[in-house]
């Protein structure tokens, strides 16, 4: 059992980093820090093509590591287990489907994040997270 926290670099997701990091260690339970990619595809002569590949890939694992560097700043003398993992897909189905299979205790996000698309809907991946969810979703404001 662990806890998951979404992290895309914001400074909202920053913010759940290190409550969700607060929680784990006052619990004892591993954090699992994650990052959804949502890769572009094309079709090109008939095959899928996934534009940006590596880029997408490189951003997502630095912005793992400098959450886990949040996570660690947050509880200084904890011995806190923290795993990453980058995942792909729509980002609150993603995150909610991981929760399911690693038997997640709860979720944690922050209540808006990086995507300049959905600007105007404030939260709008959190509150989706919170509809697909089967465990407590924590939203840190």
């Amino acid at each position: 059992m662990s806890y998951i926290v979404a992290a895309d670099g914001s400074a909202e997701s920053n913010d759940a980093v290190e409550y969700a990091a607060t929680h784990a260690a006052t619990f004892e339970k591993p954090l699992e820090i994650v990052h959804v990619i949502t890769l572009d595809t094309d079709i090109v002569d008939g095959e899928i093509v996934m534009e940006g590949q590596g880029t997408a890939a490189d951003q997502g694992y630095e912005t793992l590591e400098d959450a886990k560097a949040v996570a660690r700043e947050a509880v200084p003398s904890a011995d806190l287990d923290i795993e990453t993992e980058l995942l792909t897909g729509r980002p609150a189905t993603a995150i909610a489907n991981r929760a399911n299979a690693t038997d997640a205790d709860a979720i944690f996000v922050g209540h808006r994040g990086l995507s300049t698309e959905q600007e105007a809907v404030v939260g709008s991946v959190a509150k989706e997270i919170v509809s697909k969810a089967t465990v407590p979703v924590t939203v840190v404001r």
